[in-house]
């Protein structure tokens, strides 16, 4: 084994911890800043953020009457099953683009 595929190997793990890290709330600021140039880990970040931008937005909305409590419920359950998704994604290597976030995702 040569010390370039060393190098490479822990480049691929550093990339899955950082894709991984996207989809765990506000930490996935983390990755969309310091991993720039790594197109996975970006995919992913950028899914994250918007994926945490939606989850501050519900919370906001408990403060509607009715209809604010039904509405978080379902986004709270929407962004954990979303994220339980994403970080699957990550440990089998691949890049899911989630439906309708995935497309925000692209504009940032």
């Amino acid at each position: 084994m040569t010390t370039e595929s060393v190098v490479e190997g822990d480049s691929k793990i550093s990339s899955k911890v950082m894709a991984a890290m996207s989809y765990l709330g506000i930490l996935s600021l983390v990755p969309l800043v310091m991993n720039r140039n790594d197109e996975y880990v970006r995919f992913h970040a950028r899914q994250g953020v918007i994926l945490w931008m939606w989850e501050v937005l519900a919370i906001y909305t408990l403060l509607l009457p009715a209809f604010g409590k039904m509405f978080f419920k379902f986004s709270s359950f929407l962004c954990v099953v979303l994220s339980i998704v994403g970080l699957v994604a990550v440990l089998l290597g691949r890049a899911w683009k989630f439906p309708l976030i995935g497309d925000w995702a692209e504009k940032l």
